[in-house]
């Protein structure tokens, strides 16, 4: 276990002993969508079946646990497939994967009243399913931890949106297959900006994360000094709903990583389908 999640598990144990009357606010929406298309089998034409489903889920903890300190808890995930079929002979191909995330932070912040507040935090990114070795599936692999601590600002808060900005002193983690990999530490900046419209049947969240590294472990082997970039994850989720349990969903994301690729990196989709507010 990271010697980063232990202090920040024993931070929070130590500020959830102070009394609070305030309740936890909990939020959770799931939803389910589908995409079939099939055919028979004296269909003229090159055409083939195919299915494709994706889950999606996101989740809230908040609660002020002391006068003084706030946790805040985010989960996202995702998973979704495609199955085809071929179009000679109508077998059904192995499902490819076409979506897959888990996306956990916790933050804690120490609510001072002042212009800023201090805070420290800690962030999980991994997937489900890791089909990259054709060996064998892995799962829960690989793993991103990044721990993070400084200064926090609430620049709107209302009760139709929140605004806050975070920067400070950052440290990841890349594990593959249980091993470390890389290590990198540096300076980190969030901005996350959540909002709802049209008497909250459209909710609107987007999350800005730009990371500049100092160090690096695998400084020697890197060519080029491509990890001296700052990497930036930029990811938007929109959700209208047309009636309580249909919904339209789009979610962008867009990826900087010049070790990984000279250019920026994309990822959309769109869909309708079934939801579920759990909470």
């Amino acid at each position: 276990m990271p010697k980063w999640f232990v202090l920040f598990a024993a931070l929070l144990l130590v500020a959830a002993a102070g009394k609070s009357a305030e309740p936890w606010n909990l939020s959770a929406d799931a939803n389910l969508t589908f995409t079939e298309n099939s055919y028979s089998d004296n269909w003229a034409g090159g055409e083939a079946g195919a299915l494709s489903w994706l889950f999606s889920s996101n989740s809230l903890a908040e609660k002020q646990l002391h006068r003084k300190v706030n946790t805040r808890n985010t989960l996202k995930l995702f998973f979704g497939q495609t199955h085809s079929q071929e179009a000679e002979s109508n077998r059904w191909r192995e499902p490819v994967v076409s979506n897959d995330l888990i996306d956990f932070e916790s933050l804690l912040r120490f609510t001072l009243e002042s212009w800023i507040e201090p805070f420290v935090s800690g962030r999980i990114e991994t997937q489900f399913l890791d089909a990259g070795d054709p060996r064998e599936n892995l799962y829960i692999n690989p793993v991103t931890f990044t721990e993070s601590a400084g200064v926090s600002k609430v620049l709107v808060k209302d009760e139709k949106t929140e605004w806050m900005a975070r920067i400070g002193a950052g440290a990841r983690q890349y594990l593959d297959q249980g091993n470390t990999t890389e290590k990198d530490g540096g300076l980190t900046f969030d901005s996350e900006v959540k909002t709802k419209i049209a008497d909250d049947q459209i909710s609107l969240e987007s999350k800005l994360t730009v990371f500049k590294a100092l160090a690096y472990s695998n400084e020697d082997e890197a060519p080029n000094d491509y990890w001296k970039c700052s990497d930036v994850k930029w990811e938007t989720i929109l959700t209208a709903g047309i009636t309580k349990y249909l919904m339209v969903n789009l979610y962008f994301q867009l990826l900087y990583d010049k070790q990984i690729d000279l250019g920026g990196r994309f990822k959309q989709s769109l869909s309708l389908g079934l939801t579920y507010k759990l909470i």
